[in-house]
């Protein structure tokens, strides 16, 4: 009787430790309260104007990085940005030193399939940035193929010339590609739509180029790591966001607004 008594009693023990454990396992895999417990949101980021770009005291600003600080406010933690190489950026999130990229990702195959991802928030397009000089030549997708290239390592704009088949050289981000056709090291880059209506032409840092032809046309998403339950929260942030105005009121502030997407 005794040792019916005791294997009862171990048998319930080893269910109540696989209970807990379960329980633990299921808190520990909600990156929402992950996030809650660190008390801040790590947004993987890249120089990227008019998404994530610094300003004259060295803060944060731009359609995403305003859109996130509010966002991890609606999580009652903050915001904290890290600039990461865009290629690796899934690596990041998995090793959990980040806990978000959002920073006009394309949506993708490949990211849909590598992340968890929020729905779209912006249209968007790759253009082609050449010297304004020489815009004349370069109309169209296939008047650009033999240019050589500078476009940010692991992006859409790299996808875009793999598929024109054209010469490129990887770098760091959208800026640094930028820098190399302005320069004379390259010939052409292909960046964001959005970046380019920013940050190149007359009155701008960049009056010496122009954008060209588009090569496609995308969309924006966020990104979180593949099963994460903060993409459904940002959703649903999204969608009163959208509801109440605060959406179309910061892509305003940046001269975006007709690009933004209903959030239904």
């Amino acid at each position: 009787m005794k040792r019916k008594l005791l294997a009862l009693t171990l048998a319930l023990a080893l269910m109540a430790a696989l209970t807990a454990c379960a329980g633990g396992n299921k808190a520990a895999g909600s990156d929402l309260a992950y996030v809650k417990d660190q008390g801040k949101l790590i947004v993987g980021i890249t120089e990227f104007e008019p998404m994530d770009y610094t300003d004259a005291n060295g803060e944060w600003v731009g359609f995403d990085a305003d859109l996130a600080k509010a966002f991890a406010e609606s999580l009652g933690v903050e915001a904290e940005f890290q600039i990461i190489d865009w290629n690796q950026k899934i690596s990041e999130l998995e090793g959990k030193t980040i806990d978000v990229v959002w920073n006009g990702m394309t949506l993708t195959d490949d990211v849909k399939a590598a992340m968890e991802c929020s729905n779209p928030y912006f249209n968007n397009a790759q253009v082609v940035i050449v010297k304004a000089d020489k815009a004349a030549d370069y109309q169209t997708a296939d008047s650009v193929k033999g240019l050589q290239f500078a476009v940010e390592d692991g992006s859409a704009g790299m996808e875009q010339v793999e598929a024109l088949g054209a010469s490129y050289t990887p770098v760091l981000d959208q800026a640094t590609a930028l820098l190399e056709v302005s320069s004379g090291t390259a010939d052409a880059a292909v960046i964001d739509y959005l970046m380019a209506a920013a940050t190149v032409g007359e009155g701008t840092s960049y009056a010496d180029l122009t954008y060209t032809c588009e090569l496609n046309s995308e969309e924006y998403g966020v990104g979180f790591r593949k099963g994460s339950d903060l993409a459904a929260e940002l959703n649903a942030f999204f969608k009163t966001a959208y509801a109440d105005g605060t959406m179309q009121k910061i892509a305003d502030t940046y001269g975006i607004g007709d690009k933004l997407i209903e959030q239904k």
